[in-house]
C-alpha cells in the first residue's frame, strides 16, 4: 500500500519555507524550479504534519547541487555577466535572457470529449499564462451532451468552441489544425494543468530554431494522492527529464530510422506537443485511424512525432515547456489506461511499416526488442518475485501489445467511410520523406569556429554547408575546451550552445584559482550555495510535533529472575513519550511470572497460554493502547536513553519500523563467545534506512531481512499491523514453535514489500545475555537455521517470491562449501560442530514448518489487530495519562 505523496513547487531563488498541514502525507514531492526553470525532483520524508525547511535544504544539497550549478551556468552562457567571476555569488543574480521580439503566435488546442469537470480546470489555467495565447480553441469531440458548450459560453466566451463529429482523439486534433489562426499549434489535454510559463517556452524555442518542426515538454504529476497514481509514476509516468534534448536525423539515419527512433514514447507525449503549422502541409495530419476513441486508443502522437523526423526535421524536447497530468485515481482506469499504451504504440509501428517499406525491419526489430525486453521480461520478472508494479498491469501492456498488431487495419476500414463522407480537413503529405532538401550540406564537413562565451551570444549561421561544427571555447581570450555539435545544416543559437557546453564542461566553468583541486572547487560551490541560494525562510519556530505514546510488550516464559532485571532496567529509562508496560506470561500454569509483575504496579500483565513468541508478542498487541509498539526481550537490559533514541525515527511518516543494535551484555563463557562470533545480534554502528528500493534492488537473491535487526530491540508503528497485507506476526514462526525463529524477518520483508521504511539506528541499543552453555547454543544455532530455511520457504508459498527458493537450494548450500573449504584452510572461526548444527537446521526447515503451520491450524490463529476482542480488558488505570518528560521509574515504582 503506497502512502500518499503531496505535490507541490519549490521556487530556489526566494527562501525555502516549512511546509505544513501534511498530517495525512508521507512525502512531500517538490518540484526544484530555478526562477521558473524546472530543474529536478526531491522527495522528502513528512514529520508530524510538516515538512522543515532544514530538511529541505538538506536534501537539496545531497541531490540537486549539480542540477542548480549548471542551471546557473547555463544561465551565465546564455546571459554573460559583465566583468564579474563566475561564482556562485555571481551567478545567483542573473535573470533569464529577454523575451525575443519575434516571438511566433501561438494557437491553443484543447480535445475533449465529455469531461467538463476536468474541462474547467485545464481552461482556468490557460487563462493565466505569462504569453497569451492568440487564442484557444476547445475541440469538442463526438459528445454525448451539450455539457461541454453549455461550459465554454457560460464561463469561458473568449474560447472558441469546435465540433468535431467524428469520434477520435486524431479527429480532434486535425479539426484544430484546420482551424488555427496562430503560427504554432500548442495541443493538451483536458486532464492537463498547464505551466504559466508553458507557451512563452514554447514559443522561445521556435522563434530562436526556424529548423524546428515540433516541441515536446515535461510532464509532472498533478497530484499523487491515491495508489494508481504513484504507481503509475513508478510505471514510468509521462515526464523525460529536466535536460533539454535536440533531435534531428541525417539523410543517411532517415532512410532506416526506425530501429533508432520508432519508440517515440522517449519524446514526449500527446498532452505536451507543439507543432509548426506549416509542417502539417509537407508530412500531412494526424491520422485518424490512431489513438484514444479508435479501436487502437492510442499512438496519434508518436506517429506525428517519427513523421517530423523521418521527413527530416528537427525535434526538441523542452523541459521548460511544462504541464501537470492529473493521473487515473482508480485501478480499474489505469489497467485500461496501461492496457492501451501496449495498443497503442503496437498499432503505431503496424501504421508505420504499411507507410515506410523501408522502416519495416526496423519496425520489426524494435516491436521483437520491446516485446522482449519491457514486456515479457518484466512480466516474467513479476512471476519470479514480487514487483512494485502489480502484476495485472504488466500483463495488461502485454496483452495489449500482441492486441496492437492487428487493431491498425481495423481502425483503417473503420476510418474510410468517414473520411468519404467528410469534408477535406487537410491535405495529404505534399513530399515524401526521400525528397531532396532545400538547404543540402556536405555530408562529412565539419566547420571549425571559436567562440567566446563571455561576450554577447549571437547564433552561428555560417554553418549551414557543413555535418557538424567544432567549437573551440575561449574565456577572455584563453581556450578552455571544444565541443563538437552535430548541427546537419543548421544555423546553431545560443541555447544549443549553451546545452552543449555545460554537457562538455560542467562545473569546470567557474572561476577558481588555476591550483584549486576538483574536489575543494566542488566543496567550495556547495558552501556557496547553501550560503547563498537556499537560505531557509526565517520565521516563528517550528511547534513540536505530538509525540506518539508507546507500548513495551515483554514476552515471558518462566524466567523471573531475567523477567526482573529486565523491569528494572526499564525503571531508569527517561522518556519524553507516554508509555505503558505490558509483559507477557506465555506460560501461565508456571505461576512463576505474577510474583515479578507484583513488584511493578504499573505494569500490565497478559495471559497467552499458547506456546509461541508470536502467540505472545500478538496477544501483547492486542492489548496495547500506544502508538508505536515496542518488542523486546525478558533477557535485555538498556541504557536509560534508549526508549527515546528507539522512538526518534518515527518523527518522520512513511517510517513504520525502527530497529536497534543488540550488544552483548557478557562474553565470560566459551558458548557466549562463539554466538557472538557467529554474528550475534548486533547489526553494526551505521544507521542504514531500508525501503522498498532496497528490497528490488536484489534482483535473483534472497532480500537478506535478516540484516535488518531482531524484535529483541524494535518498535513498530501500530498502524502498520492494520495494513491488510502486513497483518500480525506470522505464528507459525519464532520461538517456542518448531521452525524456531524468523518472525521478525518475515514482519521485516512484509513491510518493505508493502512499501514502507525501515530504519536501523545504531544508538537505540541493549544489551543482551547470551546463552552460556553449550547445549543452549547449539539449540539456537539449530533454531535459527530452521527458522532462515522456514522464512525463506514462507516467502514463496505466501507471496511467490522464488527468491526465496534461490537462497535454499543455492545460496545456502554454498555458502556451507564455503565454510568447510575455510575450516579445511584453518581460516574459520565457526566451528565444525555449528557447520554441521546450520546444515542441519536448513535440511529441516521446510518439515518444521509444516509442522508449525499444523499446530497453528489446531491452536487458532489470534485473528486480525483490528478485531481483536481482548484489547485493554483490564480496570487498571491507563498509564499512557503520565506523560511529557516523565521517567518511566514513576510508573515501575519497586515495592520493598
Amino acid at each position: 500500500m503506497h502512502q500518499p505523496i503531496r505535490v507541490t513547487d519549490l521556487e530556489l531563488s526566494e527562501p525555502v519555507p516549512d511546509f505544513d498541514d501534511l498530517r495525512h502525507y508521507a512525502f512531500l514531492q517538490l518540484l526544484v524550479r530555478w526562477r521558473g526553470q524546472p530543474i529536478h525532483t526531491i522527495t522528502v520524508p513528512v514529520r508530524g504534519d510538516r515538512c522543515l525547511a532544514t530538511d529541505i535544504v538538506a536534501t537539496l544539497m545531497d541531490q540537486c547541487t549539480t542540477s542548480l550549478i549548471h542551471q546557473l551556468l547555463h544561465l551565465a552562457v546564455e546571459n554573460p555577466p559583465a566583468e564579474v567571476p563566475w561564482n556562485i555569488q555571481s551567478l545567483v543574480k542573473l535573470r533569464q535572457p529577454p523575451k525575443p521580439s519575434n516571438l511566433p503566435t501561438i494557437s491553443v488546442a484543447v480535445c475533449t470529449r465529455d469531461r467538463p469537470e476536468s474541462l474547467v480546470i485545464c481552461l482556468q489555467a490557460l487563462q493565466h499564462l505569462a504569453h497569451p495565447p492568440l487564442e484557444i480553441l476547445v475541440i469538442d469531440n463526438a459528445p454525448k451532451t451539450q455539457a461541454t458548450r453549455e461550459l465554454i459560453e457560460s464561463s469561458f466566451p473568449q474560447v472558441s468552441y469546435i465540433l468535431e463529429p467524428n469520434p477520435g482523439l486524431d479527429w480532434a486534433r486535425n479539426r484544430a489544425i484546420a482551424s488555427a489562426s496562430g503560427d504554432i499549434i500548442a495541443y493538451t489535454d483536458d486532464d492537463v494543468v498547464v505551466d504559466s510559463l508553458w507557451t512563452d517556452a514554447i514559443a522561445r524555442i521556435f522563434a530562436d530554431h526556424e529548423e524546428t518542426m515540433a516541441v515536446t515538454g515535461l510532464v509532472v504529476p498533478y497530484e499523487l494522492g491515491t495508489e494508481p497514481q504513484i504507481l503509475f509514476e513508478k510505471y514510468g509516468g509521462f515526464g523525460r527529464g529536466y535536460i533539454r534534448k535536440w533531435y534531428r536525423p541525417s539523410d543517411q539515419d532517415r532512410r532506416h530510422l526506425a530501429q533508432k527512433h520508432a519508440g517515440a514514447g522517449k519524446f514526449g507525449t500527446g498532452a505536451n506537443m507543439a507543432f509548426r503549422r506549416t509542417v502539417f502541409r509537407e508530412i500531412g495530419p494526424f491520422d485518424p485511424a490512431l489513438d484514444v476513441g479508435t479501436v487502437t486508443h492510442g499512438g496519434g502522437d508518436l506517429d506525428m512525432f517519427f513523421r517530423v523526423l523521418k521527413f527530416g526535421h528537427t525535434l526538441v524536447y523542452e523541459p521548460a515547456a511544462m504541464v501537470r497530468h492529473r493521473h487515473r485515481r482508480d485501478f480499474e482506469h489505469l489497467h485500461t489506461q496501461i492496457e492501451n499504451n501496449g495498443i497503442g504504440f503496437y498499432s503505431h509501428l503496424v501504421r508505420n511499416a504499411i507507410e515506410f517499406p523501408e522502416e519495416r525491419l526496423g519496425l520489426a526489430k524494435l516491436a521483437i526488442w520491446w516485446l522482449r525486453a519491457w514486456n515479457l521480461r518484466r512480466w516474467l520478472d513479476s512471476k519470479f518475485k514480487p514487483a512494485e508494479i502489480p502484476h495485472q498491469l504488466i500483463a495488461a501492456e502485454l496483452f495489449g501489445s500482441f492486441v496492437g498488431l492487428f487493431r491498425y487495419r481495423k481502425a483503417k476500414q473503420q476510418a474510410q467511410p468517414l473520411l468519404a463522407a467528410s469534408d477535406p480537413i487537410l491535405p495529404s503529405a505534399t513530399t515524401t520523406p526521400t525528397s531532396d532538401q532545400s538547404n543540402p550540406y556536405t555530408p562529412q564537413g565539419i566547420a571549425i569556429r571559436s567562440y567566446e562565451i563571455t561576450s554577447t551570444p549571437v547564433p552561428i549561421d555560417d554553418v549551414k554547408n557543413y555535418h557538424a561544427t567544432r567549437l573551440i571555447l575561449t574565456r577572455r581570450g584563453s581556450a578552455i575546451g571544444e565541443v563538437q555539435i552535430q548541427n546537419l545544416g543548421c544555423s546553431i543559437s545560443p541555447a544549443r550552445i549553451a546545452d552543449e557546453v555545460i554537457h562538455a564542461l560542467g562545473n569546470n566553468l567557474l572561476d577558481s584559482d588555476a591550483t584549486q583541486s576538483a574536489a575543494l572547487k566542488w566543496a567550495q560551490s556547495m558552501a556557496d550555495l547553501q550560503q547563498f541560494a537556499i537560505i531557509p525562510a526565517k520565521g516563528p519556530s517550528a511547534t513540536q510535533p505530538e509525540k506518539p505514546s508507546a507500548s513495551i510488550v515483554i514476552a515471558t516464559h518462566d524466567r523471573p529472575d531475567a523477567l526482573r532485571d529486565c523491569l528494572r532496567s526499564l525503571s531508569d529509562q527517561k522518556c519524553s513519550h507516554a508509555t505503558e508496560i505490558i509483559v507477557v506470561d506465555n506460560h501461565p500454569e508456571s505461576g512463576l511470572t505474577p510474583a515479578v509483575i507484583a513488584e511493578f504496579p504499573a505494569v500490565i500483565k497478559v495471559d497467552e497460554p499458547r506456546g509461541g513468541l508470536s502467540y505472545a508478542r500478538n496477544t501483547g498487541f492486542a492489548a496495547s493502547t500506544g502508538d508505536i509498539l515496542v518488542c523486546t526481550d525478558d533477557d535485555v537490559t538498556f541504557p536509560n536513553n534508549w526508549l527515546e533514541n528507539l522512538l526518534e525515527p518515527f518523527t518522520r511518516n512513511d517510517v513504520m519500523l525502527v530497529t536497534g543494535n543488540v550488544l552483548p551484555l557478557q562474553l565470560e563463557t566459551q558458548s557466549q563467545i562463539e554466538f557472538e562470533n557467529y554474528g550475534g545480534l548486533g547489526r553494526g554502528f551505521e544507521r542504514r534506512e531500508f525501503n522498498r528500493c532496497w528490497f528490488n534492488s536484489f534482483r535473483r537473491k534472497a532480500v537478506p531481512t535478516w540484516t535488518i535487526g531482531a524484535t529483541a530491540n524494535a518498535a513498530i508503528r501500530a498502524s502498520l499491523l492494520h495494513d491488510p497485507a502486513i497483518g500480525l506476526l506470522d505464528e507459525s514462526l519464532g520461538t517456542g514453535t518448531p521452525t524456531g525463529c524468523s518472525e521478525d524477518t518475515y514482519l521485516f520483508y512484509k513491510t518493505l514489500k508493502a512499501g514502507h521504511t525501515i530504519i536501523y539506528t545504531p544508538k537505540a541499543f541493549v544489551w543482551h545475555k547470551h546463552r552460556i552453555s553449550v547445549d543452549g547454543l547449539h539449540r539456537q544455532i539449530l533454531n535459527y537455521s530452521k527458522g532462515h530455511s522456514a522464512y525463506n520457504l514462507t516467502t514463496f508459498l505466501r507471496d511467490h517470491d522464488c527468491r526465496g527458493l534461490v537462497r535454499i537450494f543455492a545460496e545456502l548450500p554454498l555458502h556451507h562449501l564455503q565454510q568447510l573449504i575455510r575450516i579445511l584452510r584453518g581460516r574459520c572461526q565457526t566451528s565444525l560442530r555449528t557447520i554441521f548444527l546450520e546444515i542441519k537446521g536448513n535440511a529441516l526447515g521446510p518439515l518444521a514448518l509444516w509442522k508449525s503451520r499444523r499446530r497453528v491450524r489446531m491452536l487458532g490463529t489470534s485473528g486480525s489487530y483490528l478485531s481483536s476482542k481482548r484489547r485493554r480488558e483490564f480496570t487498571l488505570s491507563n498509564p499512557l495519562e503520565h506523560h511529557a518528560e516523565h521517567s518511566v521509574n514513576s510508573e515501575l515504582e519497586i515495592q520493598s
